[in-house]
């Protein structure tokens, strides 16, 4: 396409002809957006915009002030960068450029996150004030996977030093997700804004549509959010490509949010639904048959002489069923394995910032949690190995956390400021009487024997954990900061960690969320996992155009109690049978970040250079082999270009091959692989067209962290670490109004 007058046609030309998302911006870009008046003088009439580049509609913040925002088609906030990506149905991806950031391969919406080499549990993921521990004894559902990436509006992802305020439970750090708050008119006006969009992926067929739309006044505010997300197993790279097996899925999300504002208070209420019917794993024995959740999420915020106080409360119910898809050899009323989980959570936290100088903030927070947990396993008919009663994994079992936490804040001198906090969190834990298929069968003897041992045992665990975080930020030059302190972090045993009774084989392989193959059996004299890490962060930028910035993040990290495994048996297969147990443990990385304008001129637009490198090494001190599922040197390195509507991307993906791996799980290597990605959008009044190609030259590679590839394993008889997919295009299409 050609643009007269302009030298920058050819260069866009290039940079589009692959059509790839692109990562924009800070730039808040332009749409439109309904507004009426209401004053008694007029009737009711549209308000036209100022301008093409102006947003008309606004927001009015808890403060009562009004201010422009981004509304229906607002790129998603990821740690402070923009992404305009959607294509991708799974809240993990929204992190793949976050420092120290990486995540297990699950199901397709379903990734578990992986923050400096620490996984799932030990990361605090909260979503809308929200903590769910996965109803699963597989972790199929994350607390991630309950909140579509289109419905976000901030992703932040801390590693290493996180302030006790936003991770108790937790030794990773932590991940903290916002749906949009309540959007509000100006005063006297009527607000109707929205989108809808929809997605296309050539590999596996994966569509996808979303759609949200408001009504509001200056007072009251209504919003409906919906999306949907279907994919067939996709295909491998390589001259001889093939399917991999177990990946498919369908999802649908639906939510309502009510808002109030009234001068310095807002308070909403969200009612929402989420229906997986099915979703495959490639790397577990089951699939995921249907998986209902319902939720309500209260909130408040309120803005006072004194600081500013916020409120939350929340209920959720989770039903969940596994067996196996057609890829696994089906289900029916006599074949299969019919397994079952429902889960309740309800919880509040509050936590109020009081200004006691002018340069000192205290911030106070009380949290409750409370989870519920049945996991049972229906007869199959027929079956002398699956019956003739119902297998009671977890019975009636909960787990409740209190906590407790005070964190100052003080800016002691113009560049030198710093953050104290203290955290106290009881966790309290227990569970029912459990049972076997039959208390008298030879093929669940094993399981009979486990029951009656766990049954005669004293169940109830009660821990007392304390956190304890100090930092420093330093400016010793306005070009160059320096932040760097001290955090103590403990996380408690998840039920299944502490309450896995079975011994039998195939009742412990349906225990375990890694991927590996393997079975895995609970410990009822887990001790909670101390994490002490030490971290510092340089950052050297430009200090008068941003034109550059340079960041380096080394850490350490011991854990005292790191809960690891043993291995206790093996099965024909050349898998093991593994215990939890407590051990010692360290990990230690460098995260480090880059990025450069390399021009910014009117005949070219903005181009800039950004890259990440990430590495970790974790050891276990006992048995001295590595810690399970950490990722091999990482990095990327893109070209981004963003000119009047236009924006562009090449992006090159760096995987190091993995050679550190933990031979008591039989974890494989894997080879090292680039990844080449490259493309464009375009926006055009309220449309924006996105488009991409990614893994353009078609590369067969393993994913590090994806586990065994068992869906493959039980059609061949092969038994391979997980490949990635190949080559996909695909493209977006987003409308506002």
């Amino acid at each position: 396409m050609f643009i007269p007058g302009h030298k920058h046609a050819l260069l866009c030309s290039v940079f589009t002809l692959g059509f790839v998302v692109s990562v924009s911006p800070l730039s808040v870009s332009s749409a439109r957006a309904a507004t009426f008046d209401l004053t008694p003088a007029k009737s009711l009439s549209r308000v036209s915009p100022k301008s093409s580049q102006t947003k008309v509609s606004a927001e009015k913040d808890a403060t009562g002030q009004t201010k422009i925002v981004a509304h229906a088609d607002e790129n998603i906030i990821v740690n402070a960068i923009r992404l305009r990506d959607r294509t991708n149905p799974d809240t993990t991806s929204l992190f793949r450029h976050s420092l120290g950031f990486s995540s297990y391969s699950a199901g397709g919406v379903s990734a578990l996150p992986v923050l400096n080499g620490m996984a799932d549990d030990r990361v605090a993921t909260i979503v809308d004030g929200m903590r769910i521990a996965s109803a699963c004894p597989n972790h199929m559902n994350p607390t991630l996977s309950y909140v579509d990436p289109d419905s976000v509006a901030t992703a932040q992802a801390i590693a290493g030093i996180t302030p006790v305020s936003i991770g108790g439970d937790s030794t990773g750090g932590s991940i903290v997700v916002e749906r949009r708050d309540p959007l509000f008119a100006e005063h006297g006006k009527l607000l109707v804004t929205g989108h809808v969009r929809g997605d296309y992926r050539s590999n596996g067929g994966g569509s996808g549509a979303s759609g949200t739309i408001t009504v509001a006044n200056d007072t009251w505010s209504l919003r409906y959010t919906g999306s949907y997300a279907h994919a067939s197993n996709y295909r491998t790279g390589g001259s001889n490509s093939r399917q991999v097996r177990s990946t498919s899925y369908l999802s649908f999300n639906h939510a309502v949010t009510a808002g109030f504002h009234k001068d310095n208070h807002l308070a909403s209420v969200t009612f929402g639904q989420q229906d997986i019917p099915y979703e495959g794993f490639p790397n577990q024995y089951m699939d995921m048959t249907n998986n209902r959740s319902t939720y309500v999420n209260g909130k408040y915020k309120g803005d006072f002489d004194w600081g500013d106080l916020e409120a939350r409360a929340y209920w959720q119910r989770v039903d969940h069923v596994m067996n196996m898809m057609n890829d696994k050899g089906g289900h029916t009323a006599t074949t299969g394995m019919p397994m079952n989980t429902d889960s309740r959570s309800v919880g509040y936290s509050l936590k109020a910032i009081i200004l006691l100088a002018p340069k000192h903030t205290l911030t106070l927070g009380s949290e409750f949690e409370h989870n519920g947990l049945n996991d049972w396993w229906p007869p199959l008919s027929g079956s002398m190995m699956m019956g003739p009663n119902t297998f009671h994994n977890i019975n009636n079992g909960h787990r409740d956390r209190l906590g407790h936490y005070a964190e100052w804040n003080a800016q002691w001198l113009p560049r030198v400021s710093t953050l104290l906090g203290f955290r106290s969190d009881l966790i309290m834990m227990n569970t029912g009487k459990v049972a076997p298929y039959s208390w008298t069968g030879m093929m669940s003897m094993a399981d009979a024997m486990a029951a009656q041992k766990f049954n005669a045992s004293s169940r109830g665990r009660t821990d007392t954990n304390f956190d304890v975080t100090a930092l420093v930020r330093w400016h010793p030059l306005d070009s160059l900061s320096i932040e760097g302190g001290y955090a103590r972090k403990t996380r408690s045993p998840n039920l299944y960690e502490r309450y896995s009774w079975a011994q039998g084989g195939m009742a412990t392989s349906m225990i375990g969320w890694f991927g590996d193959g393997n079975g895995y059996v609970g410990n009822l004299n887990l001790s909670p996992e101390v994490a002490n890490t030490a971290s510092f962060t340089i950052t050297w930028h430009d200090p008068t155009d941003d034109g550059w910035e340079v960041k380096v993040q080394p850490y350490y990290t011991y854990t005292h109690n790191y809960i690891n495994v043993v291995r206790i048996g093996s099965f024909s297969d050349g898998m093991s049978k593994l215990q939890f147990v407590n051990h010692n443990a360290q990990s230690y990385g460098i995260n480090s970040s880059a990025r450069a304008r390399l021009w910014k001129t009117e005949a070219y637009g903005t181009g800039e250079i950004r890259a990440n490198l990430n590495w970790v090494r974790g050891q276990d001190l006992q048995n001295h082999s590595g810690l399970y599922h950490q990722m091999p040197t990482n990095g990327t390195v893109g070209l981004y270009e963003t000119y009047q509507n236009w924006t562009g991307r090449i992006e090159t993906t760096l995987v190091k091959s993995k050679s550190t791996v933990d031979w008591v799980r039989n974890e494989p290597r894997t080879p090292g692989y680039v990844l080449l990605g490259l493309g464009g959008s375009y926006r055009w009044r309220n449309f924006l067209l996105d488009a991409s190609i990614e893994n353009i030259c078609n590369q067969k590679y393993y994913l590090p962290l994806g586990g065994m590839s068992l869906g493959d394993y039980k059609a061949t008889g092969i038994m391979s670490p997980l490949q990635g997919m190949g080559r996909s295009f695909n493209v977006s299409l987003t409308a506002s109004f």
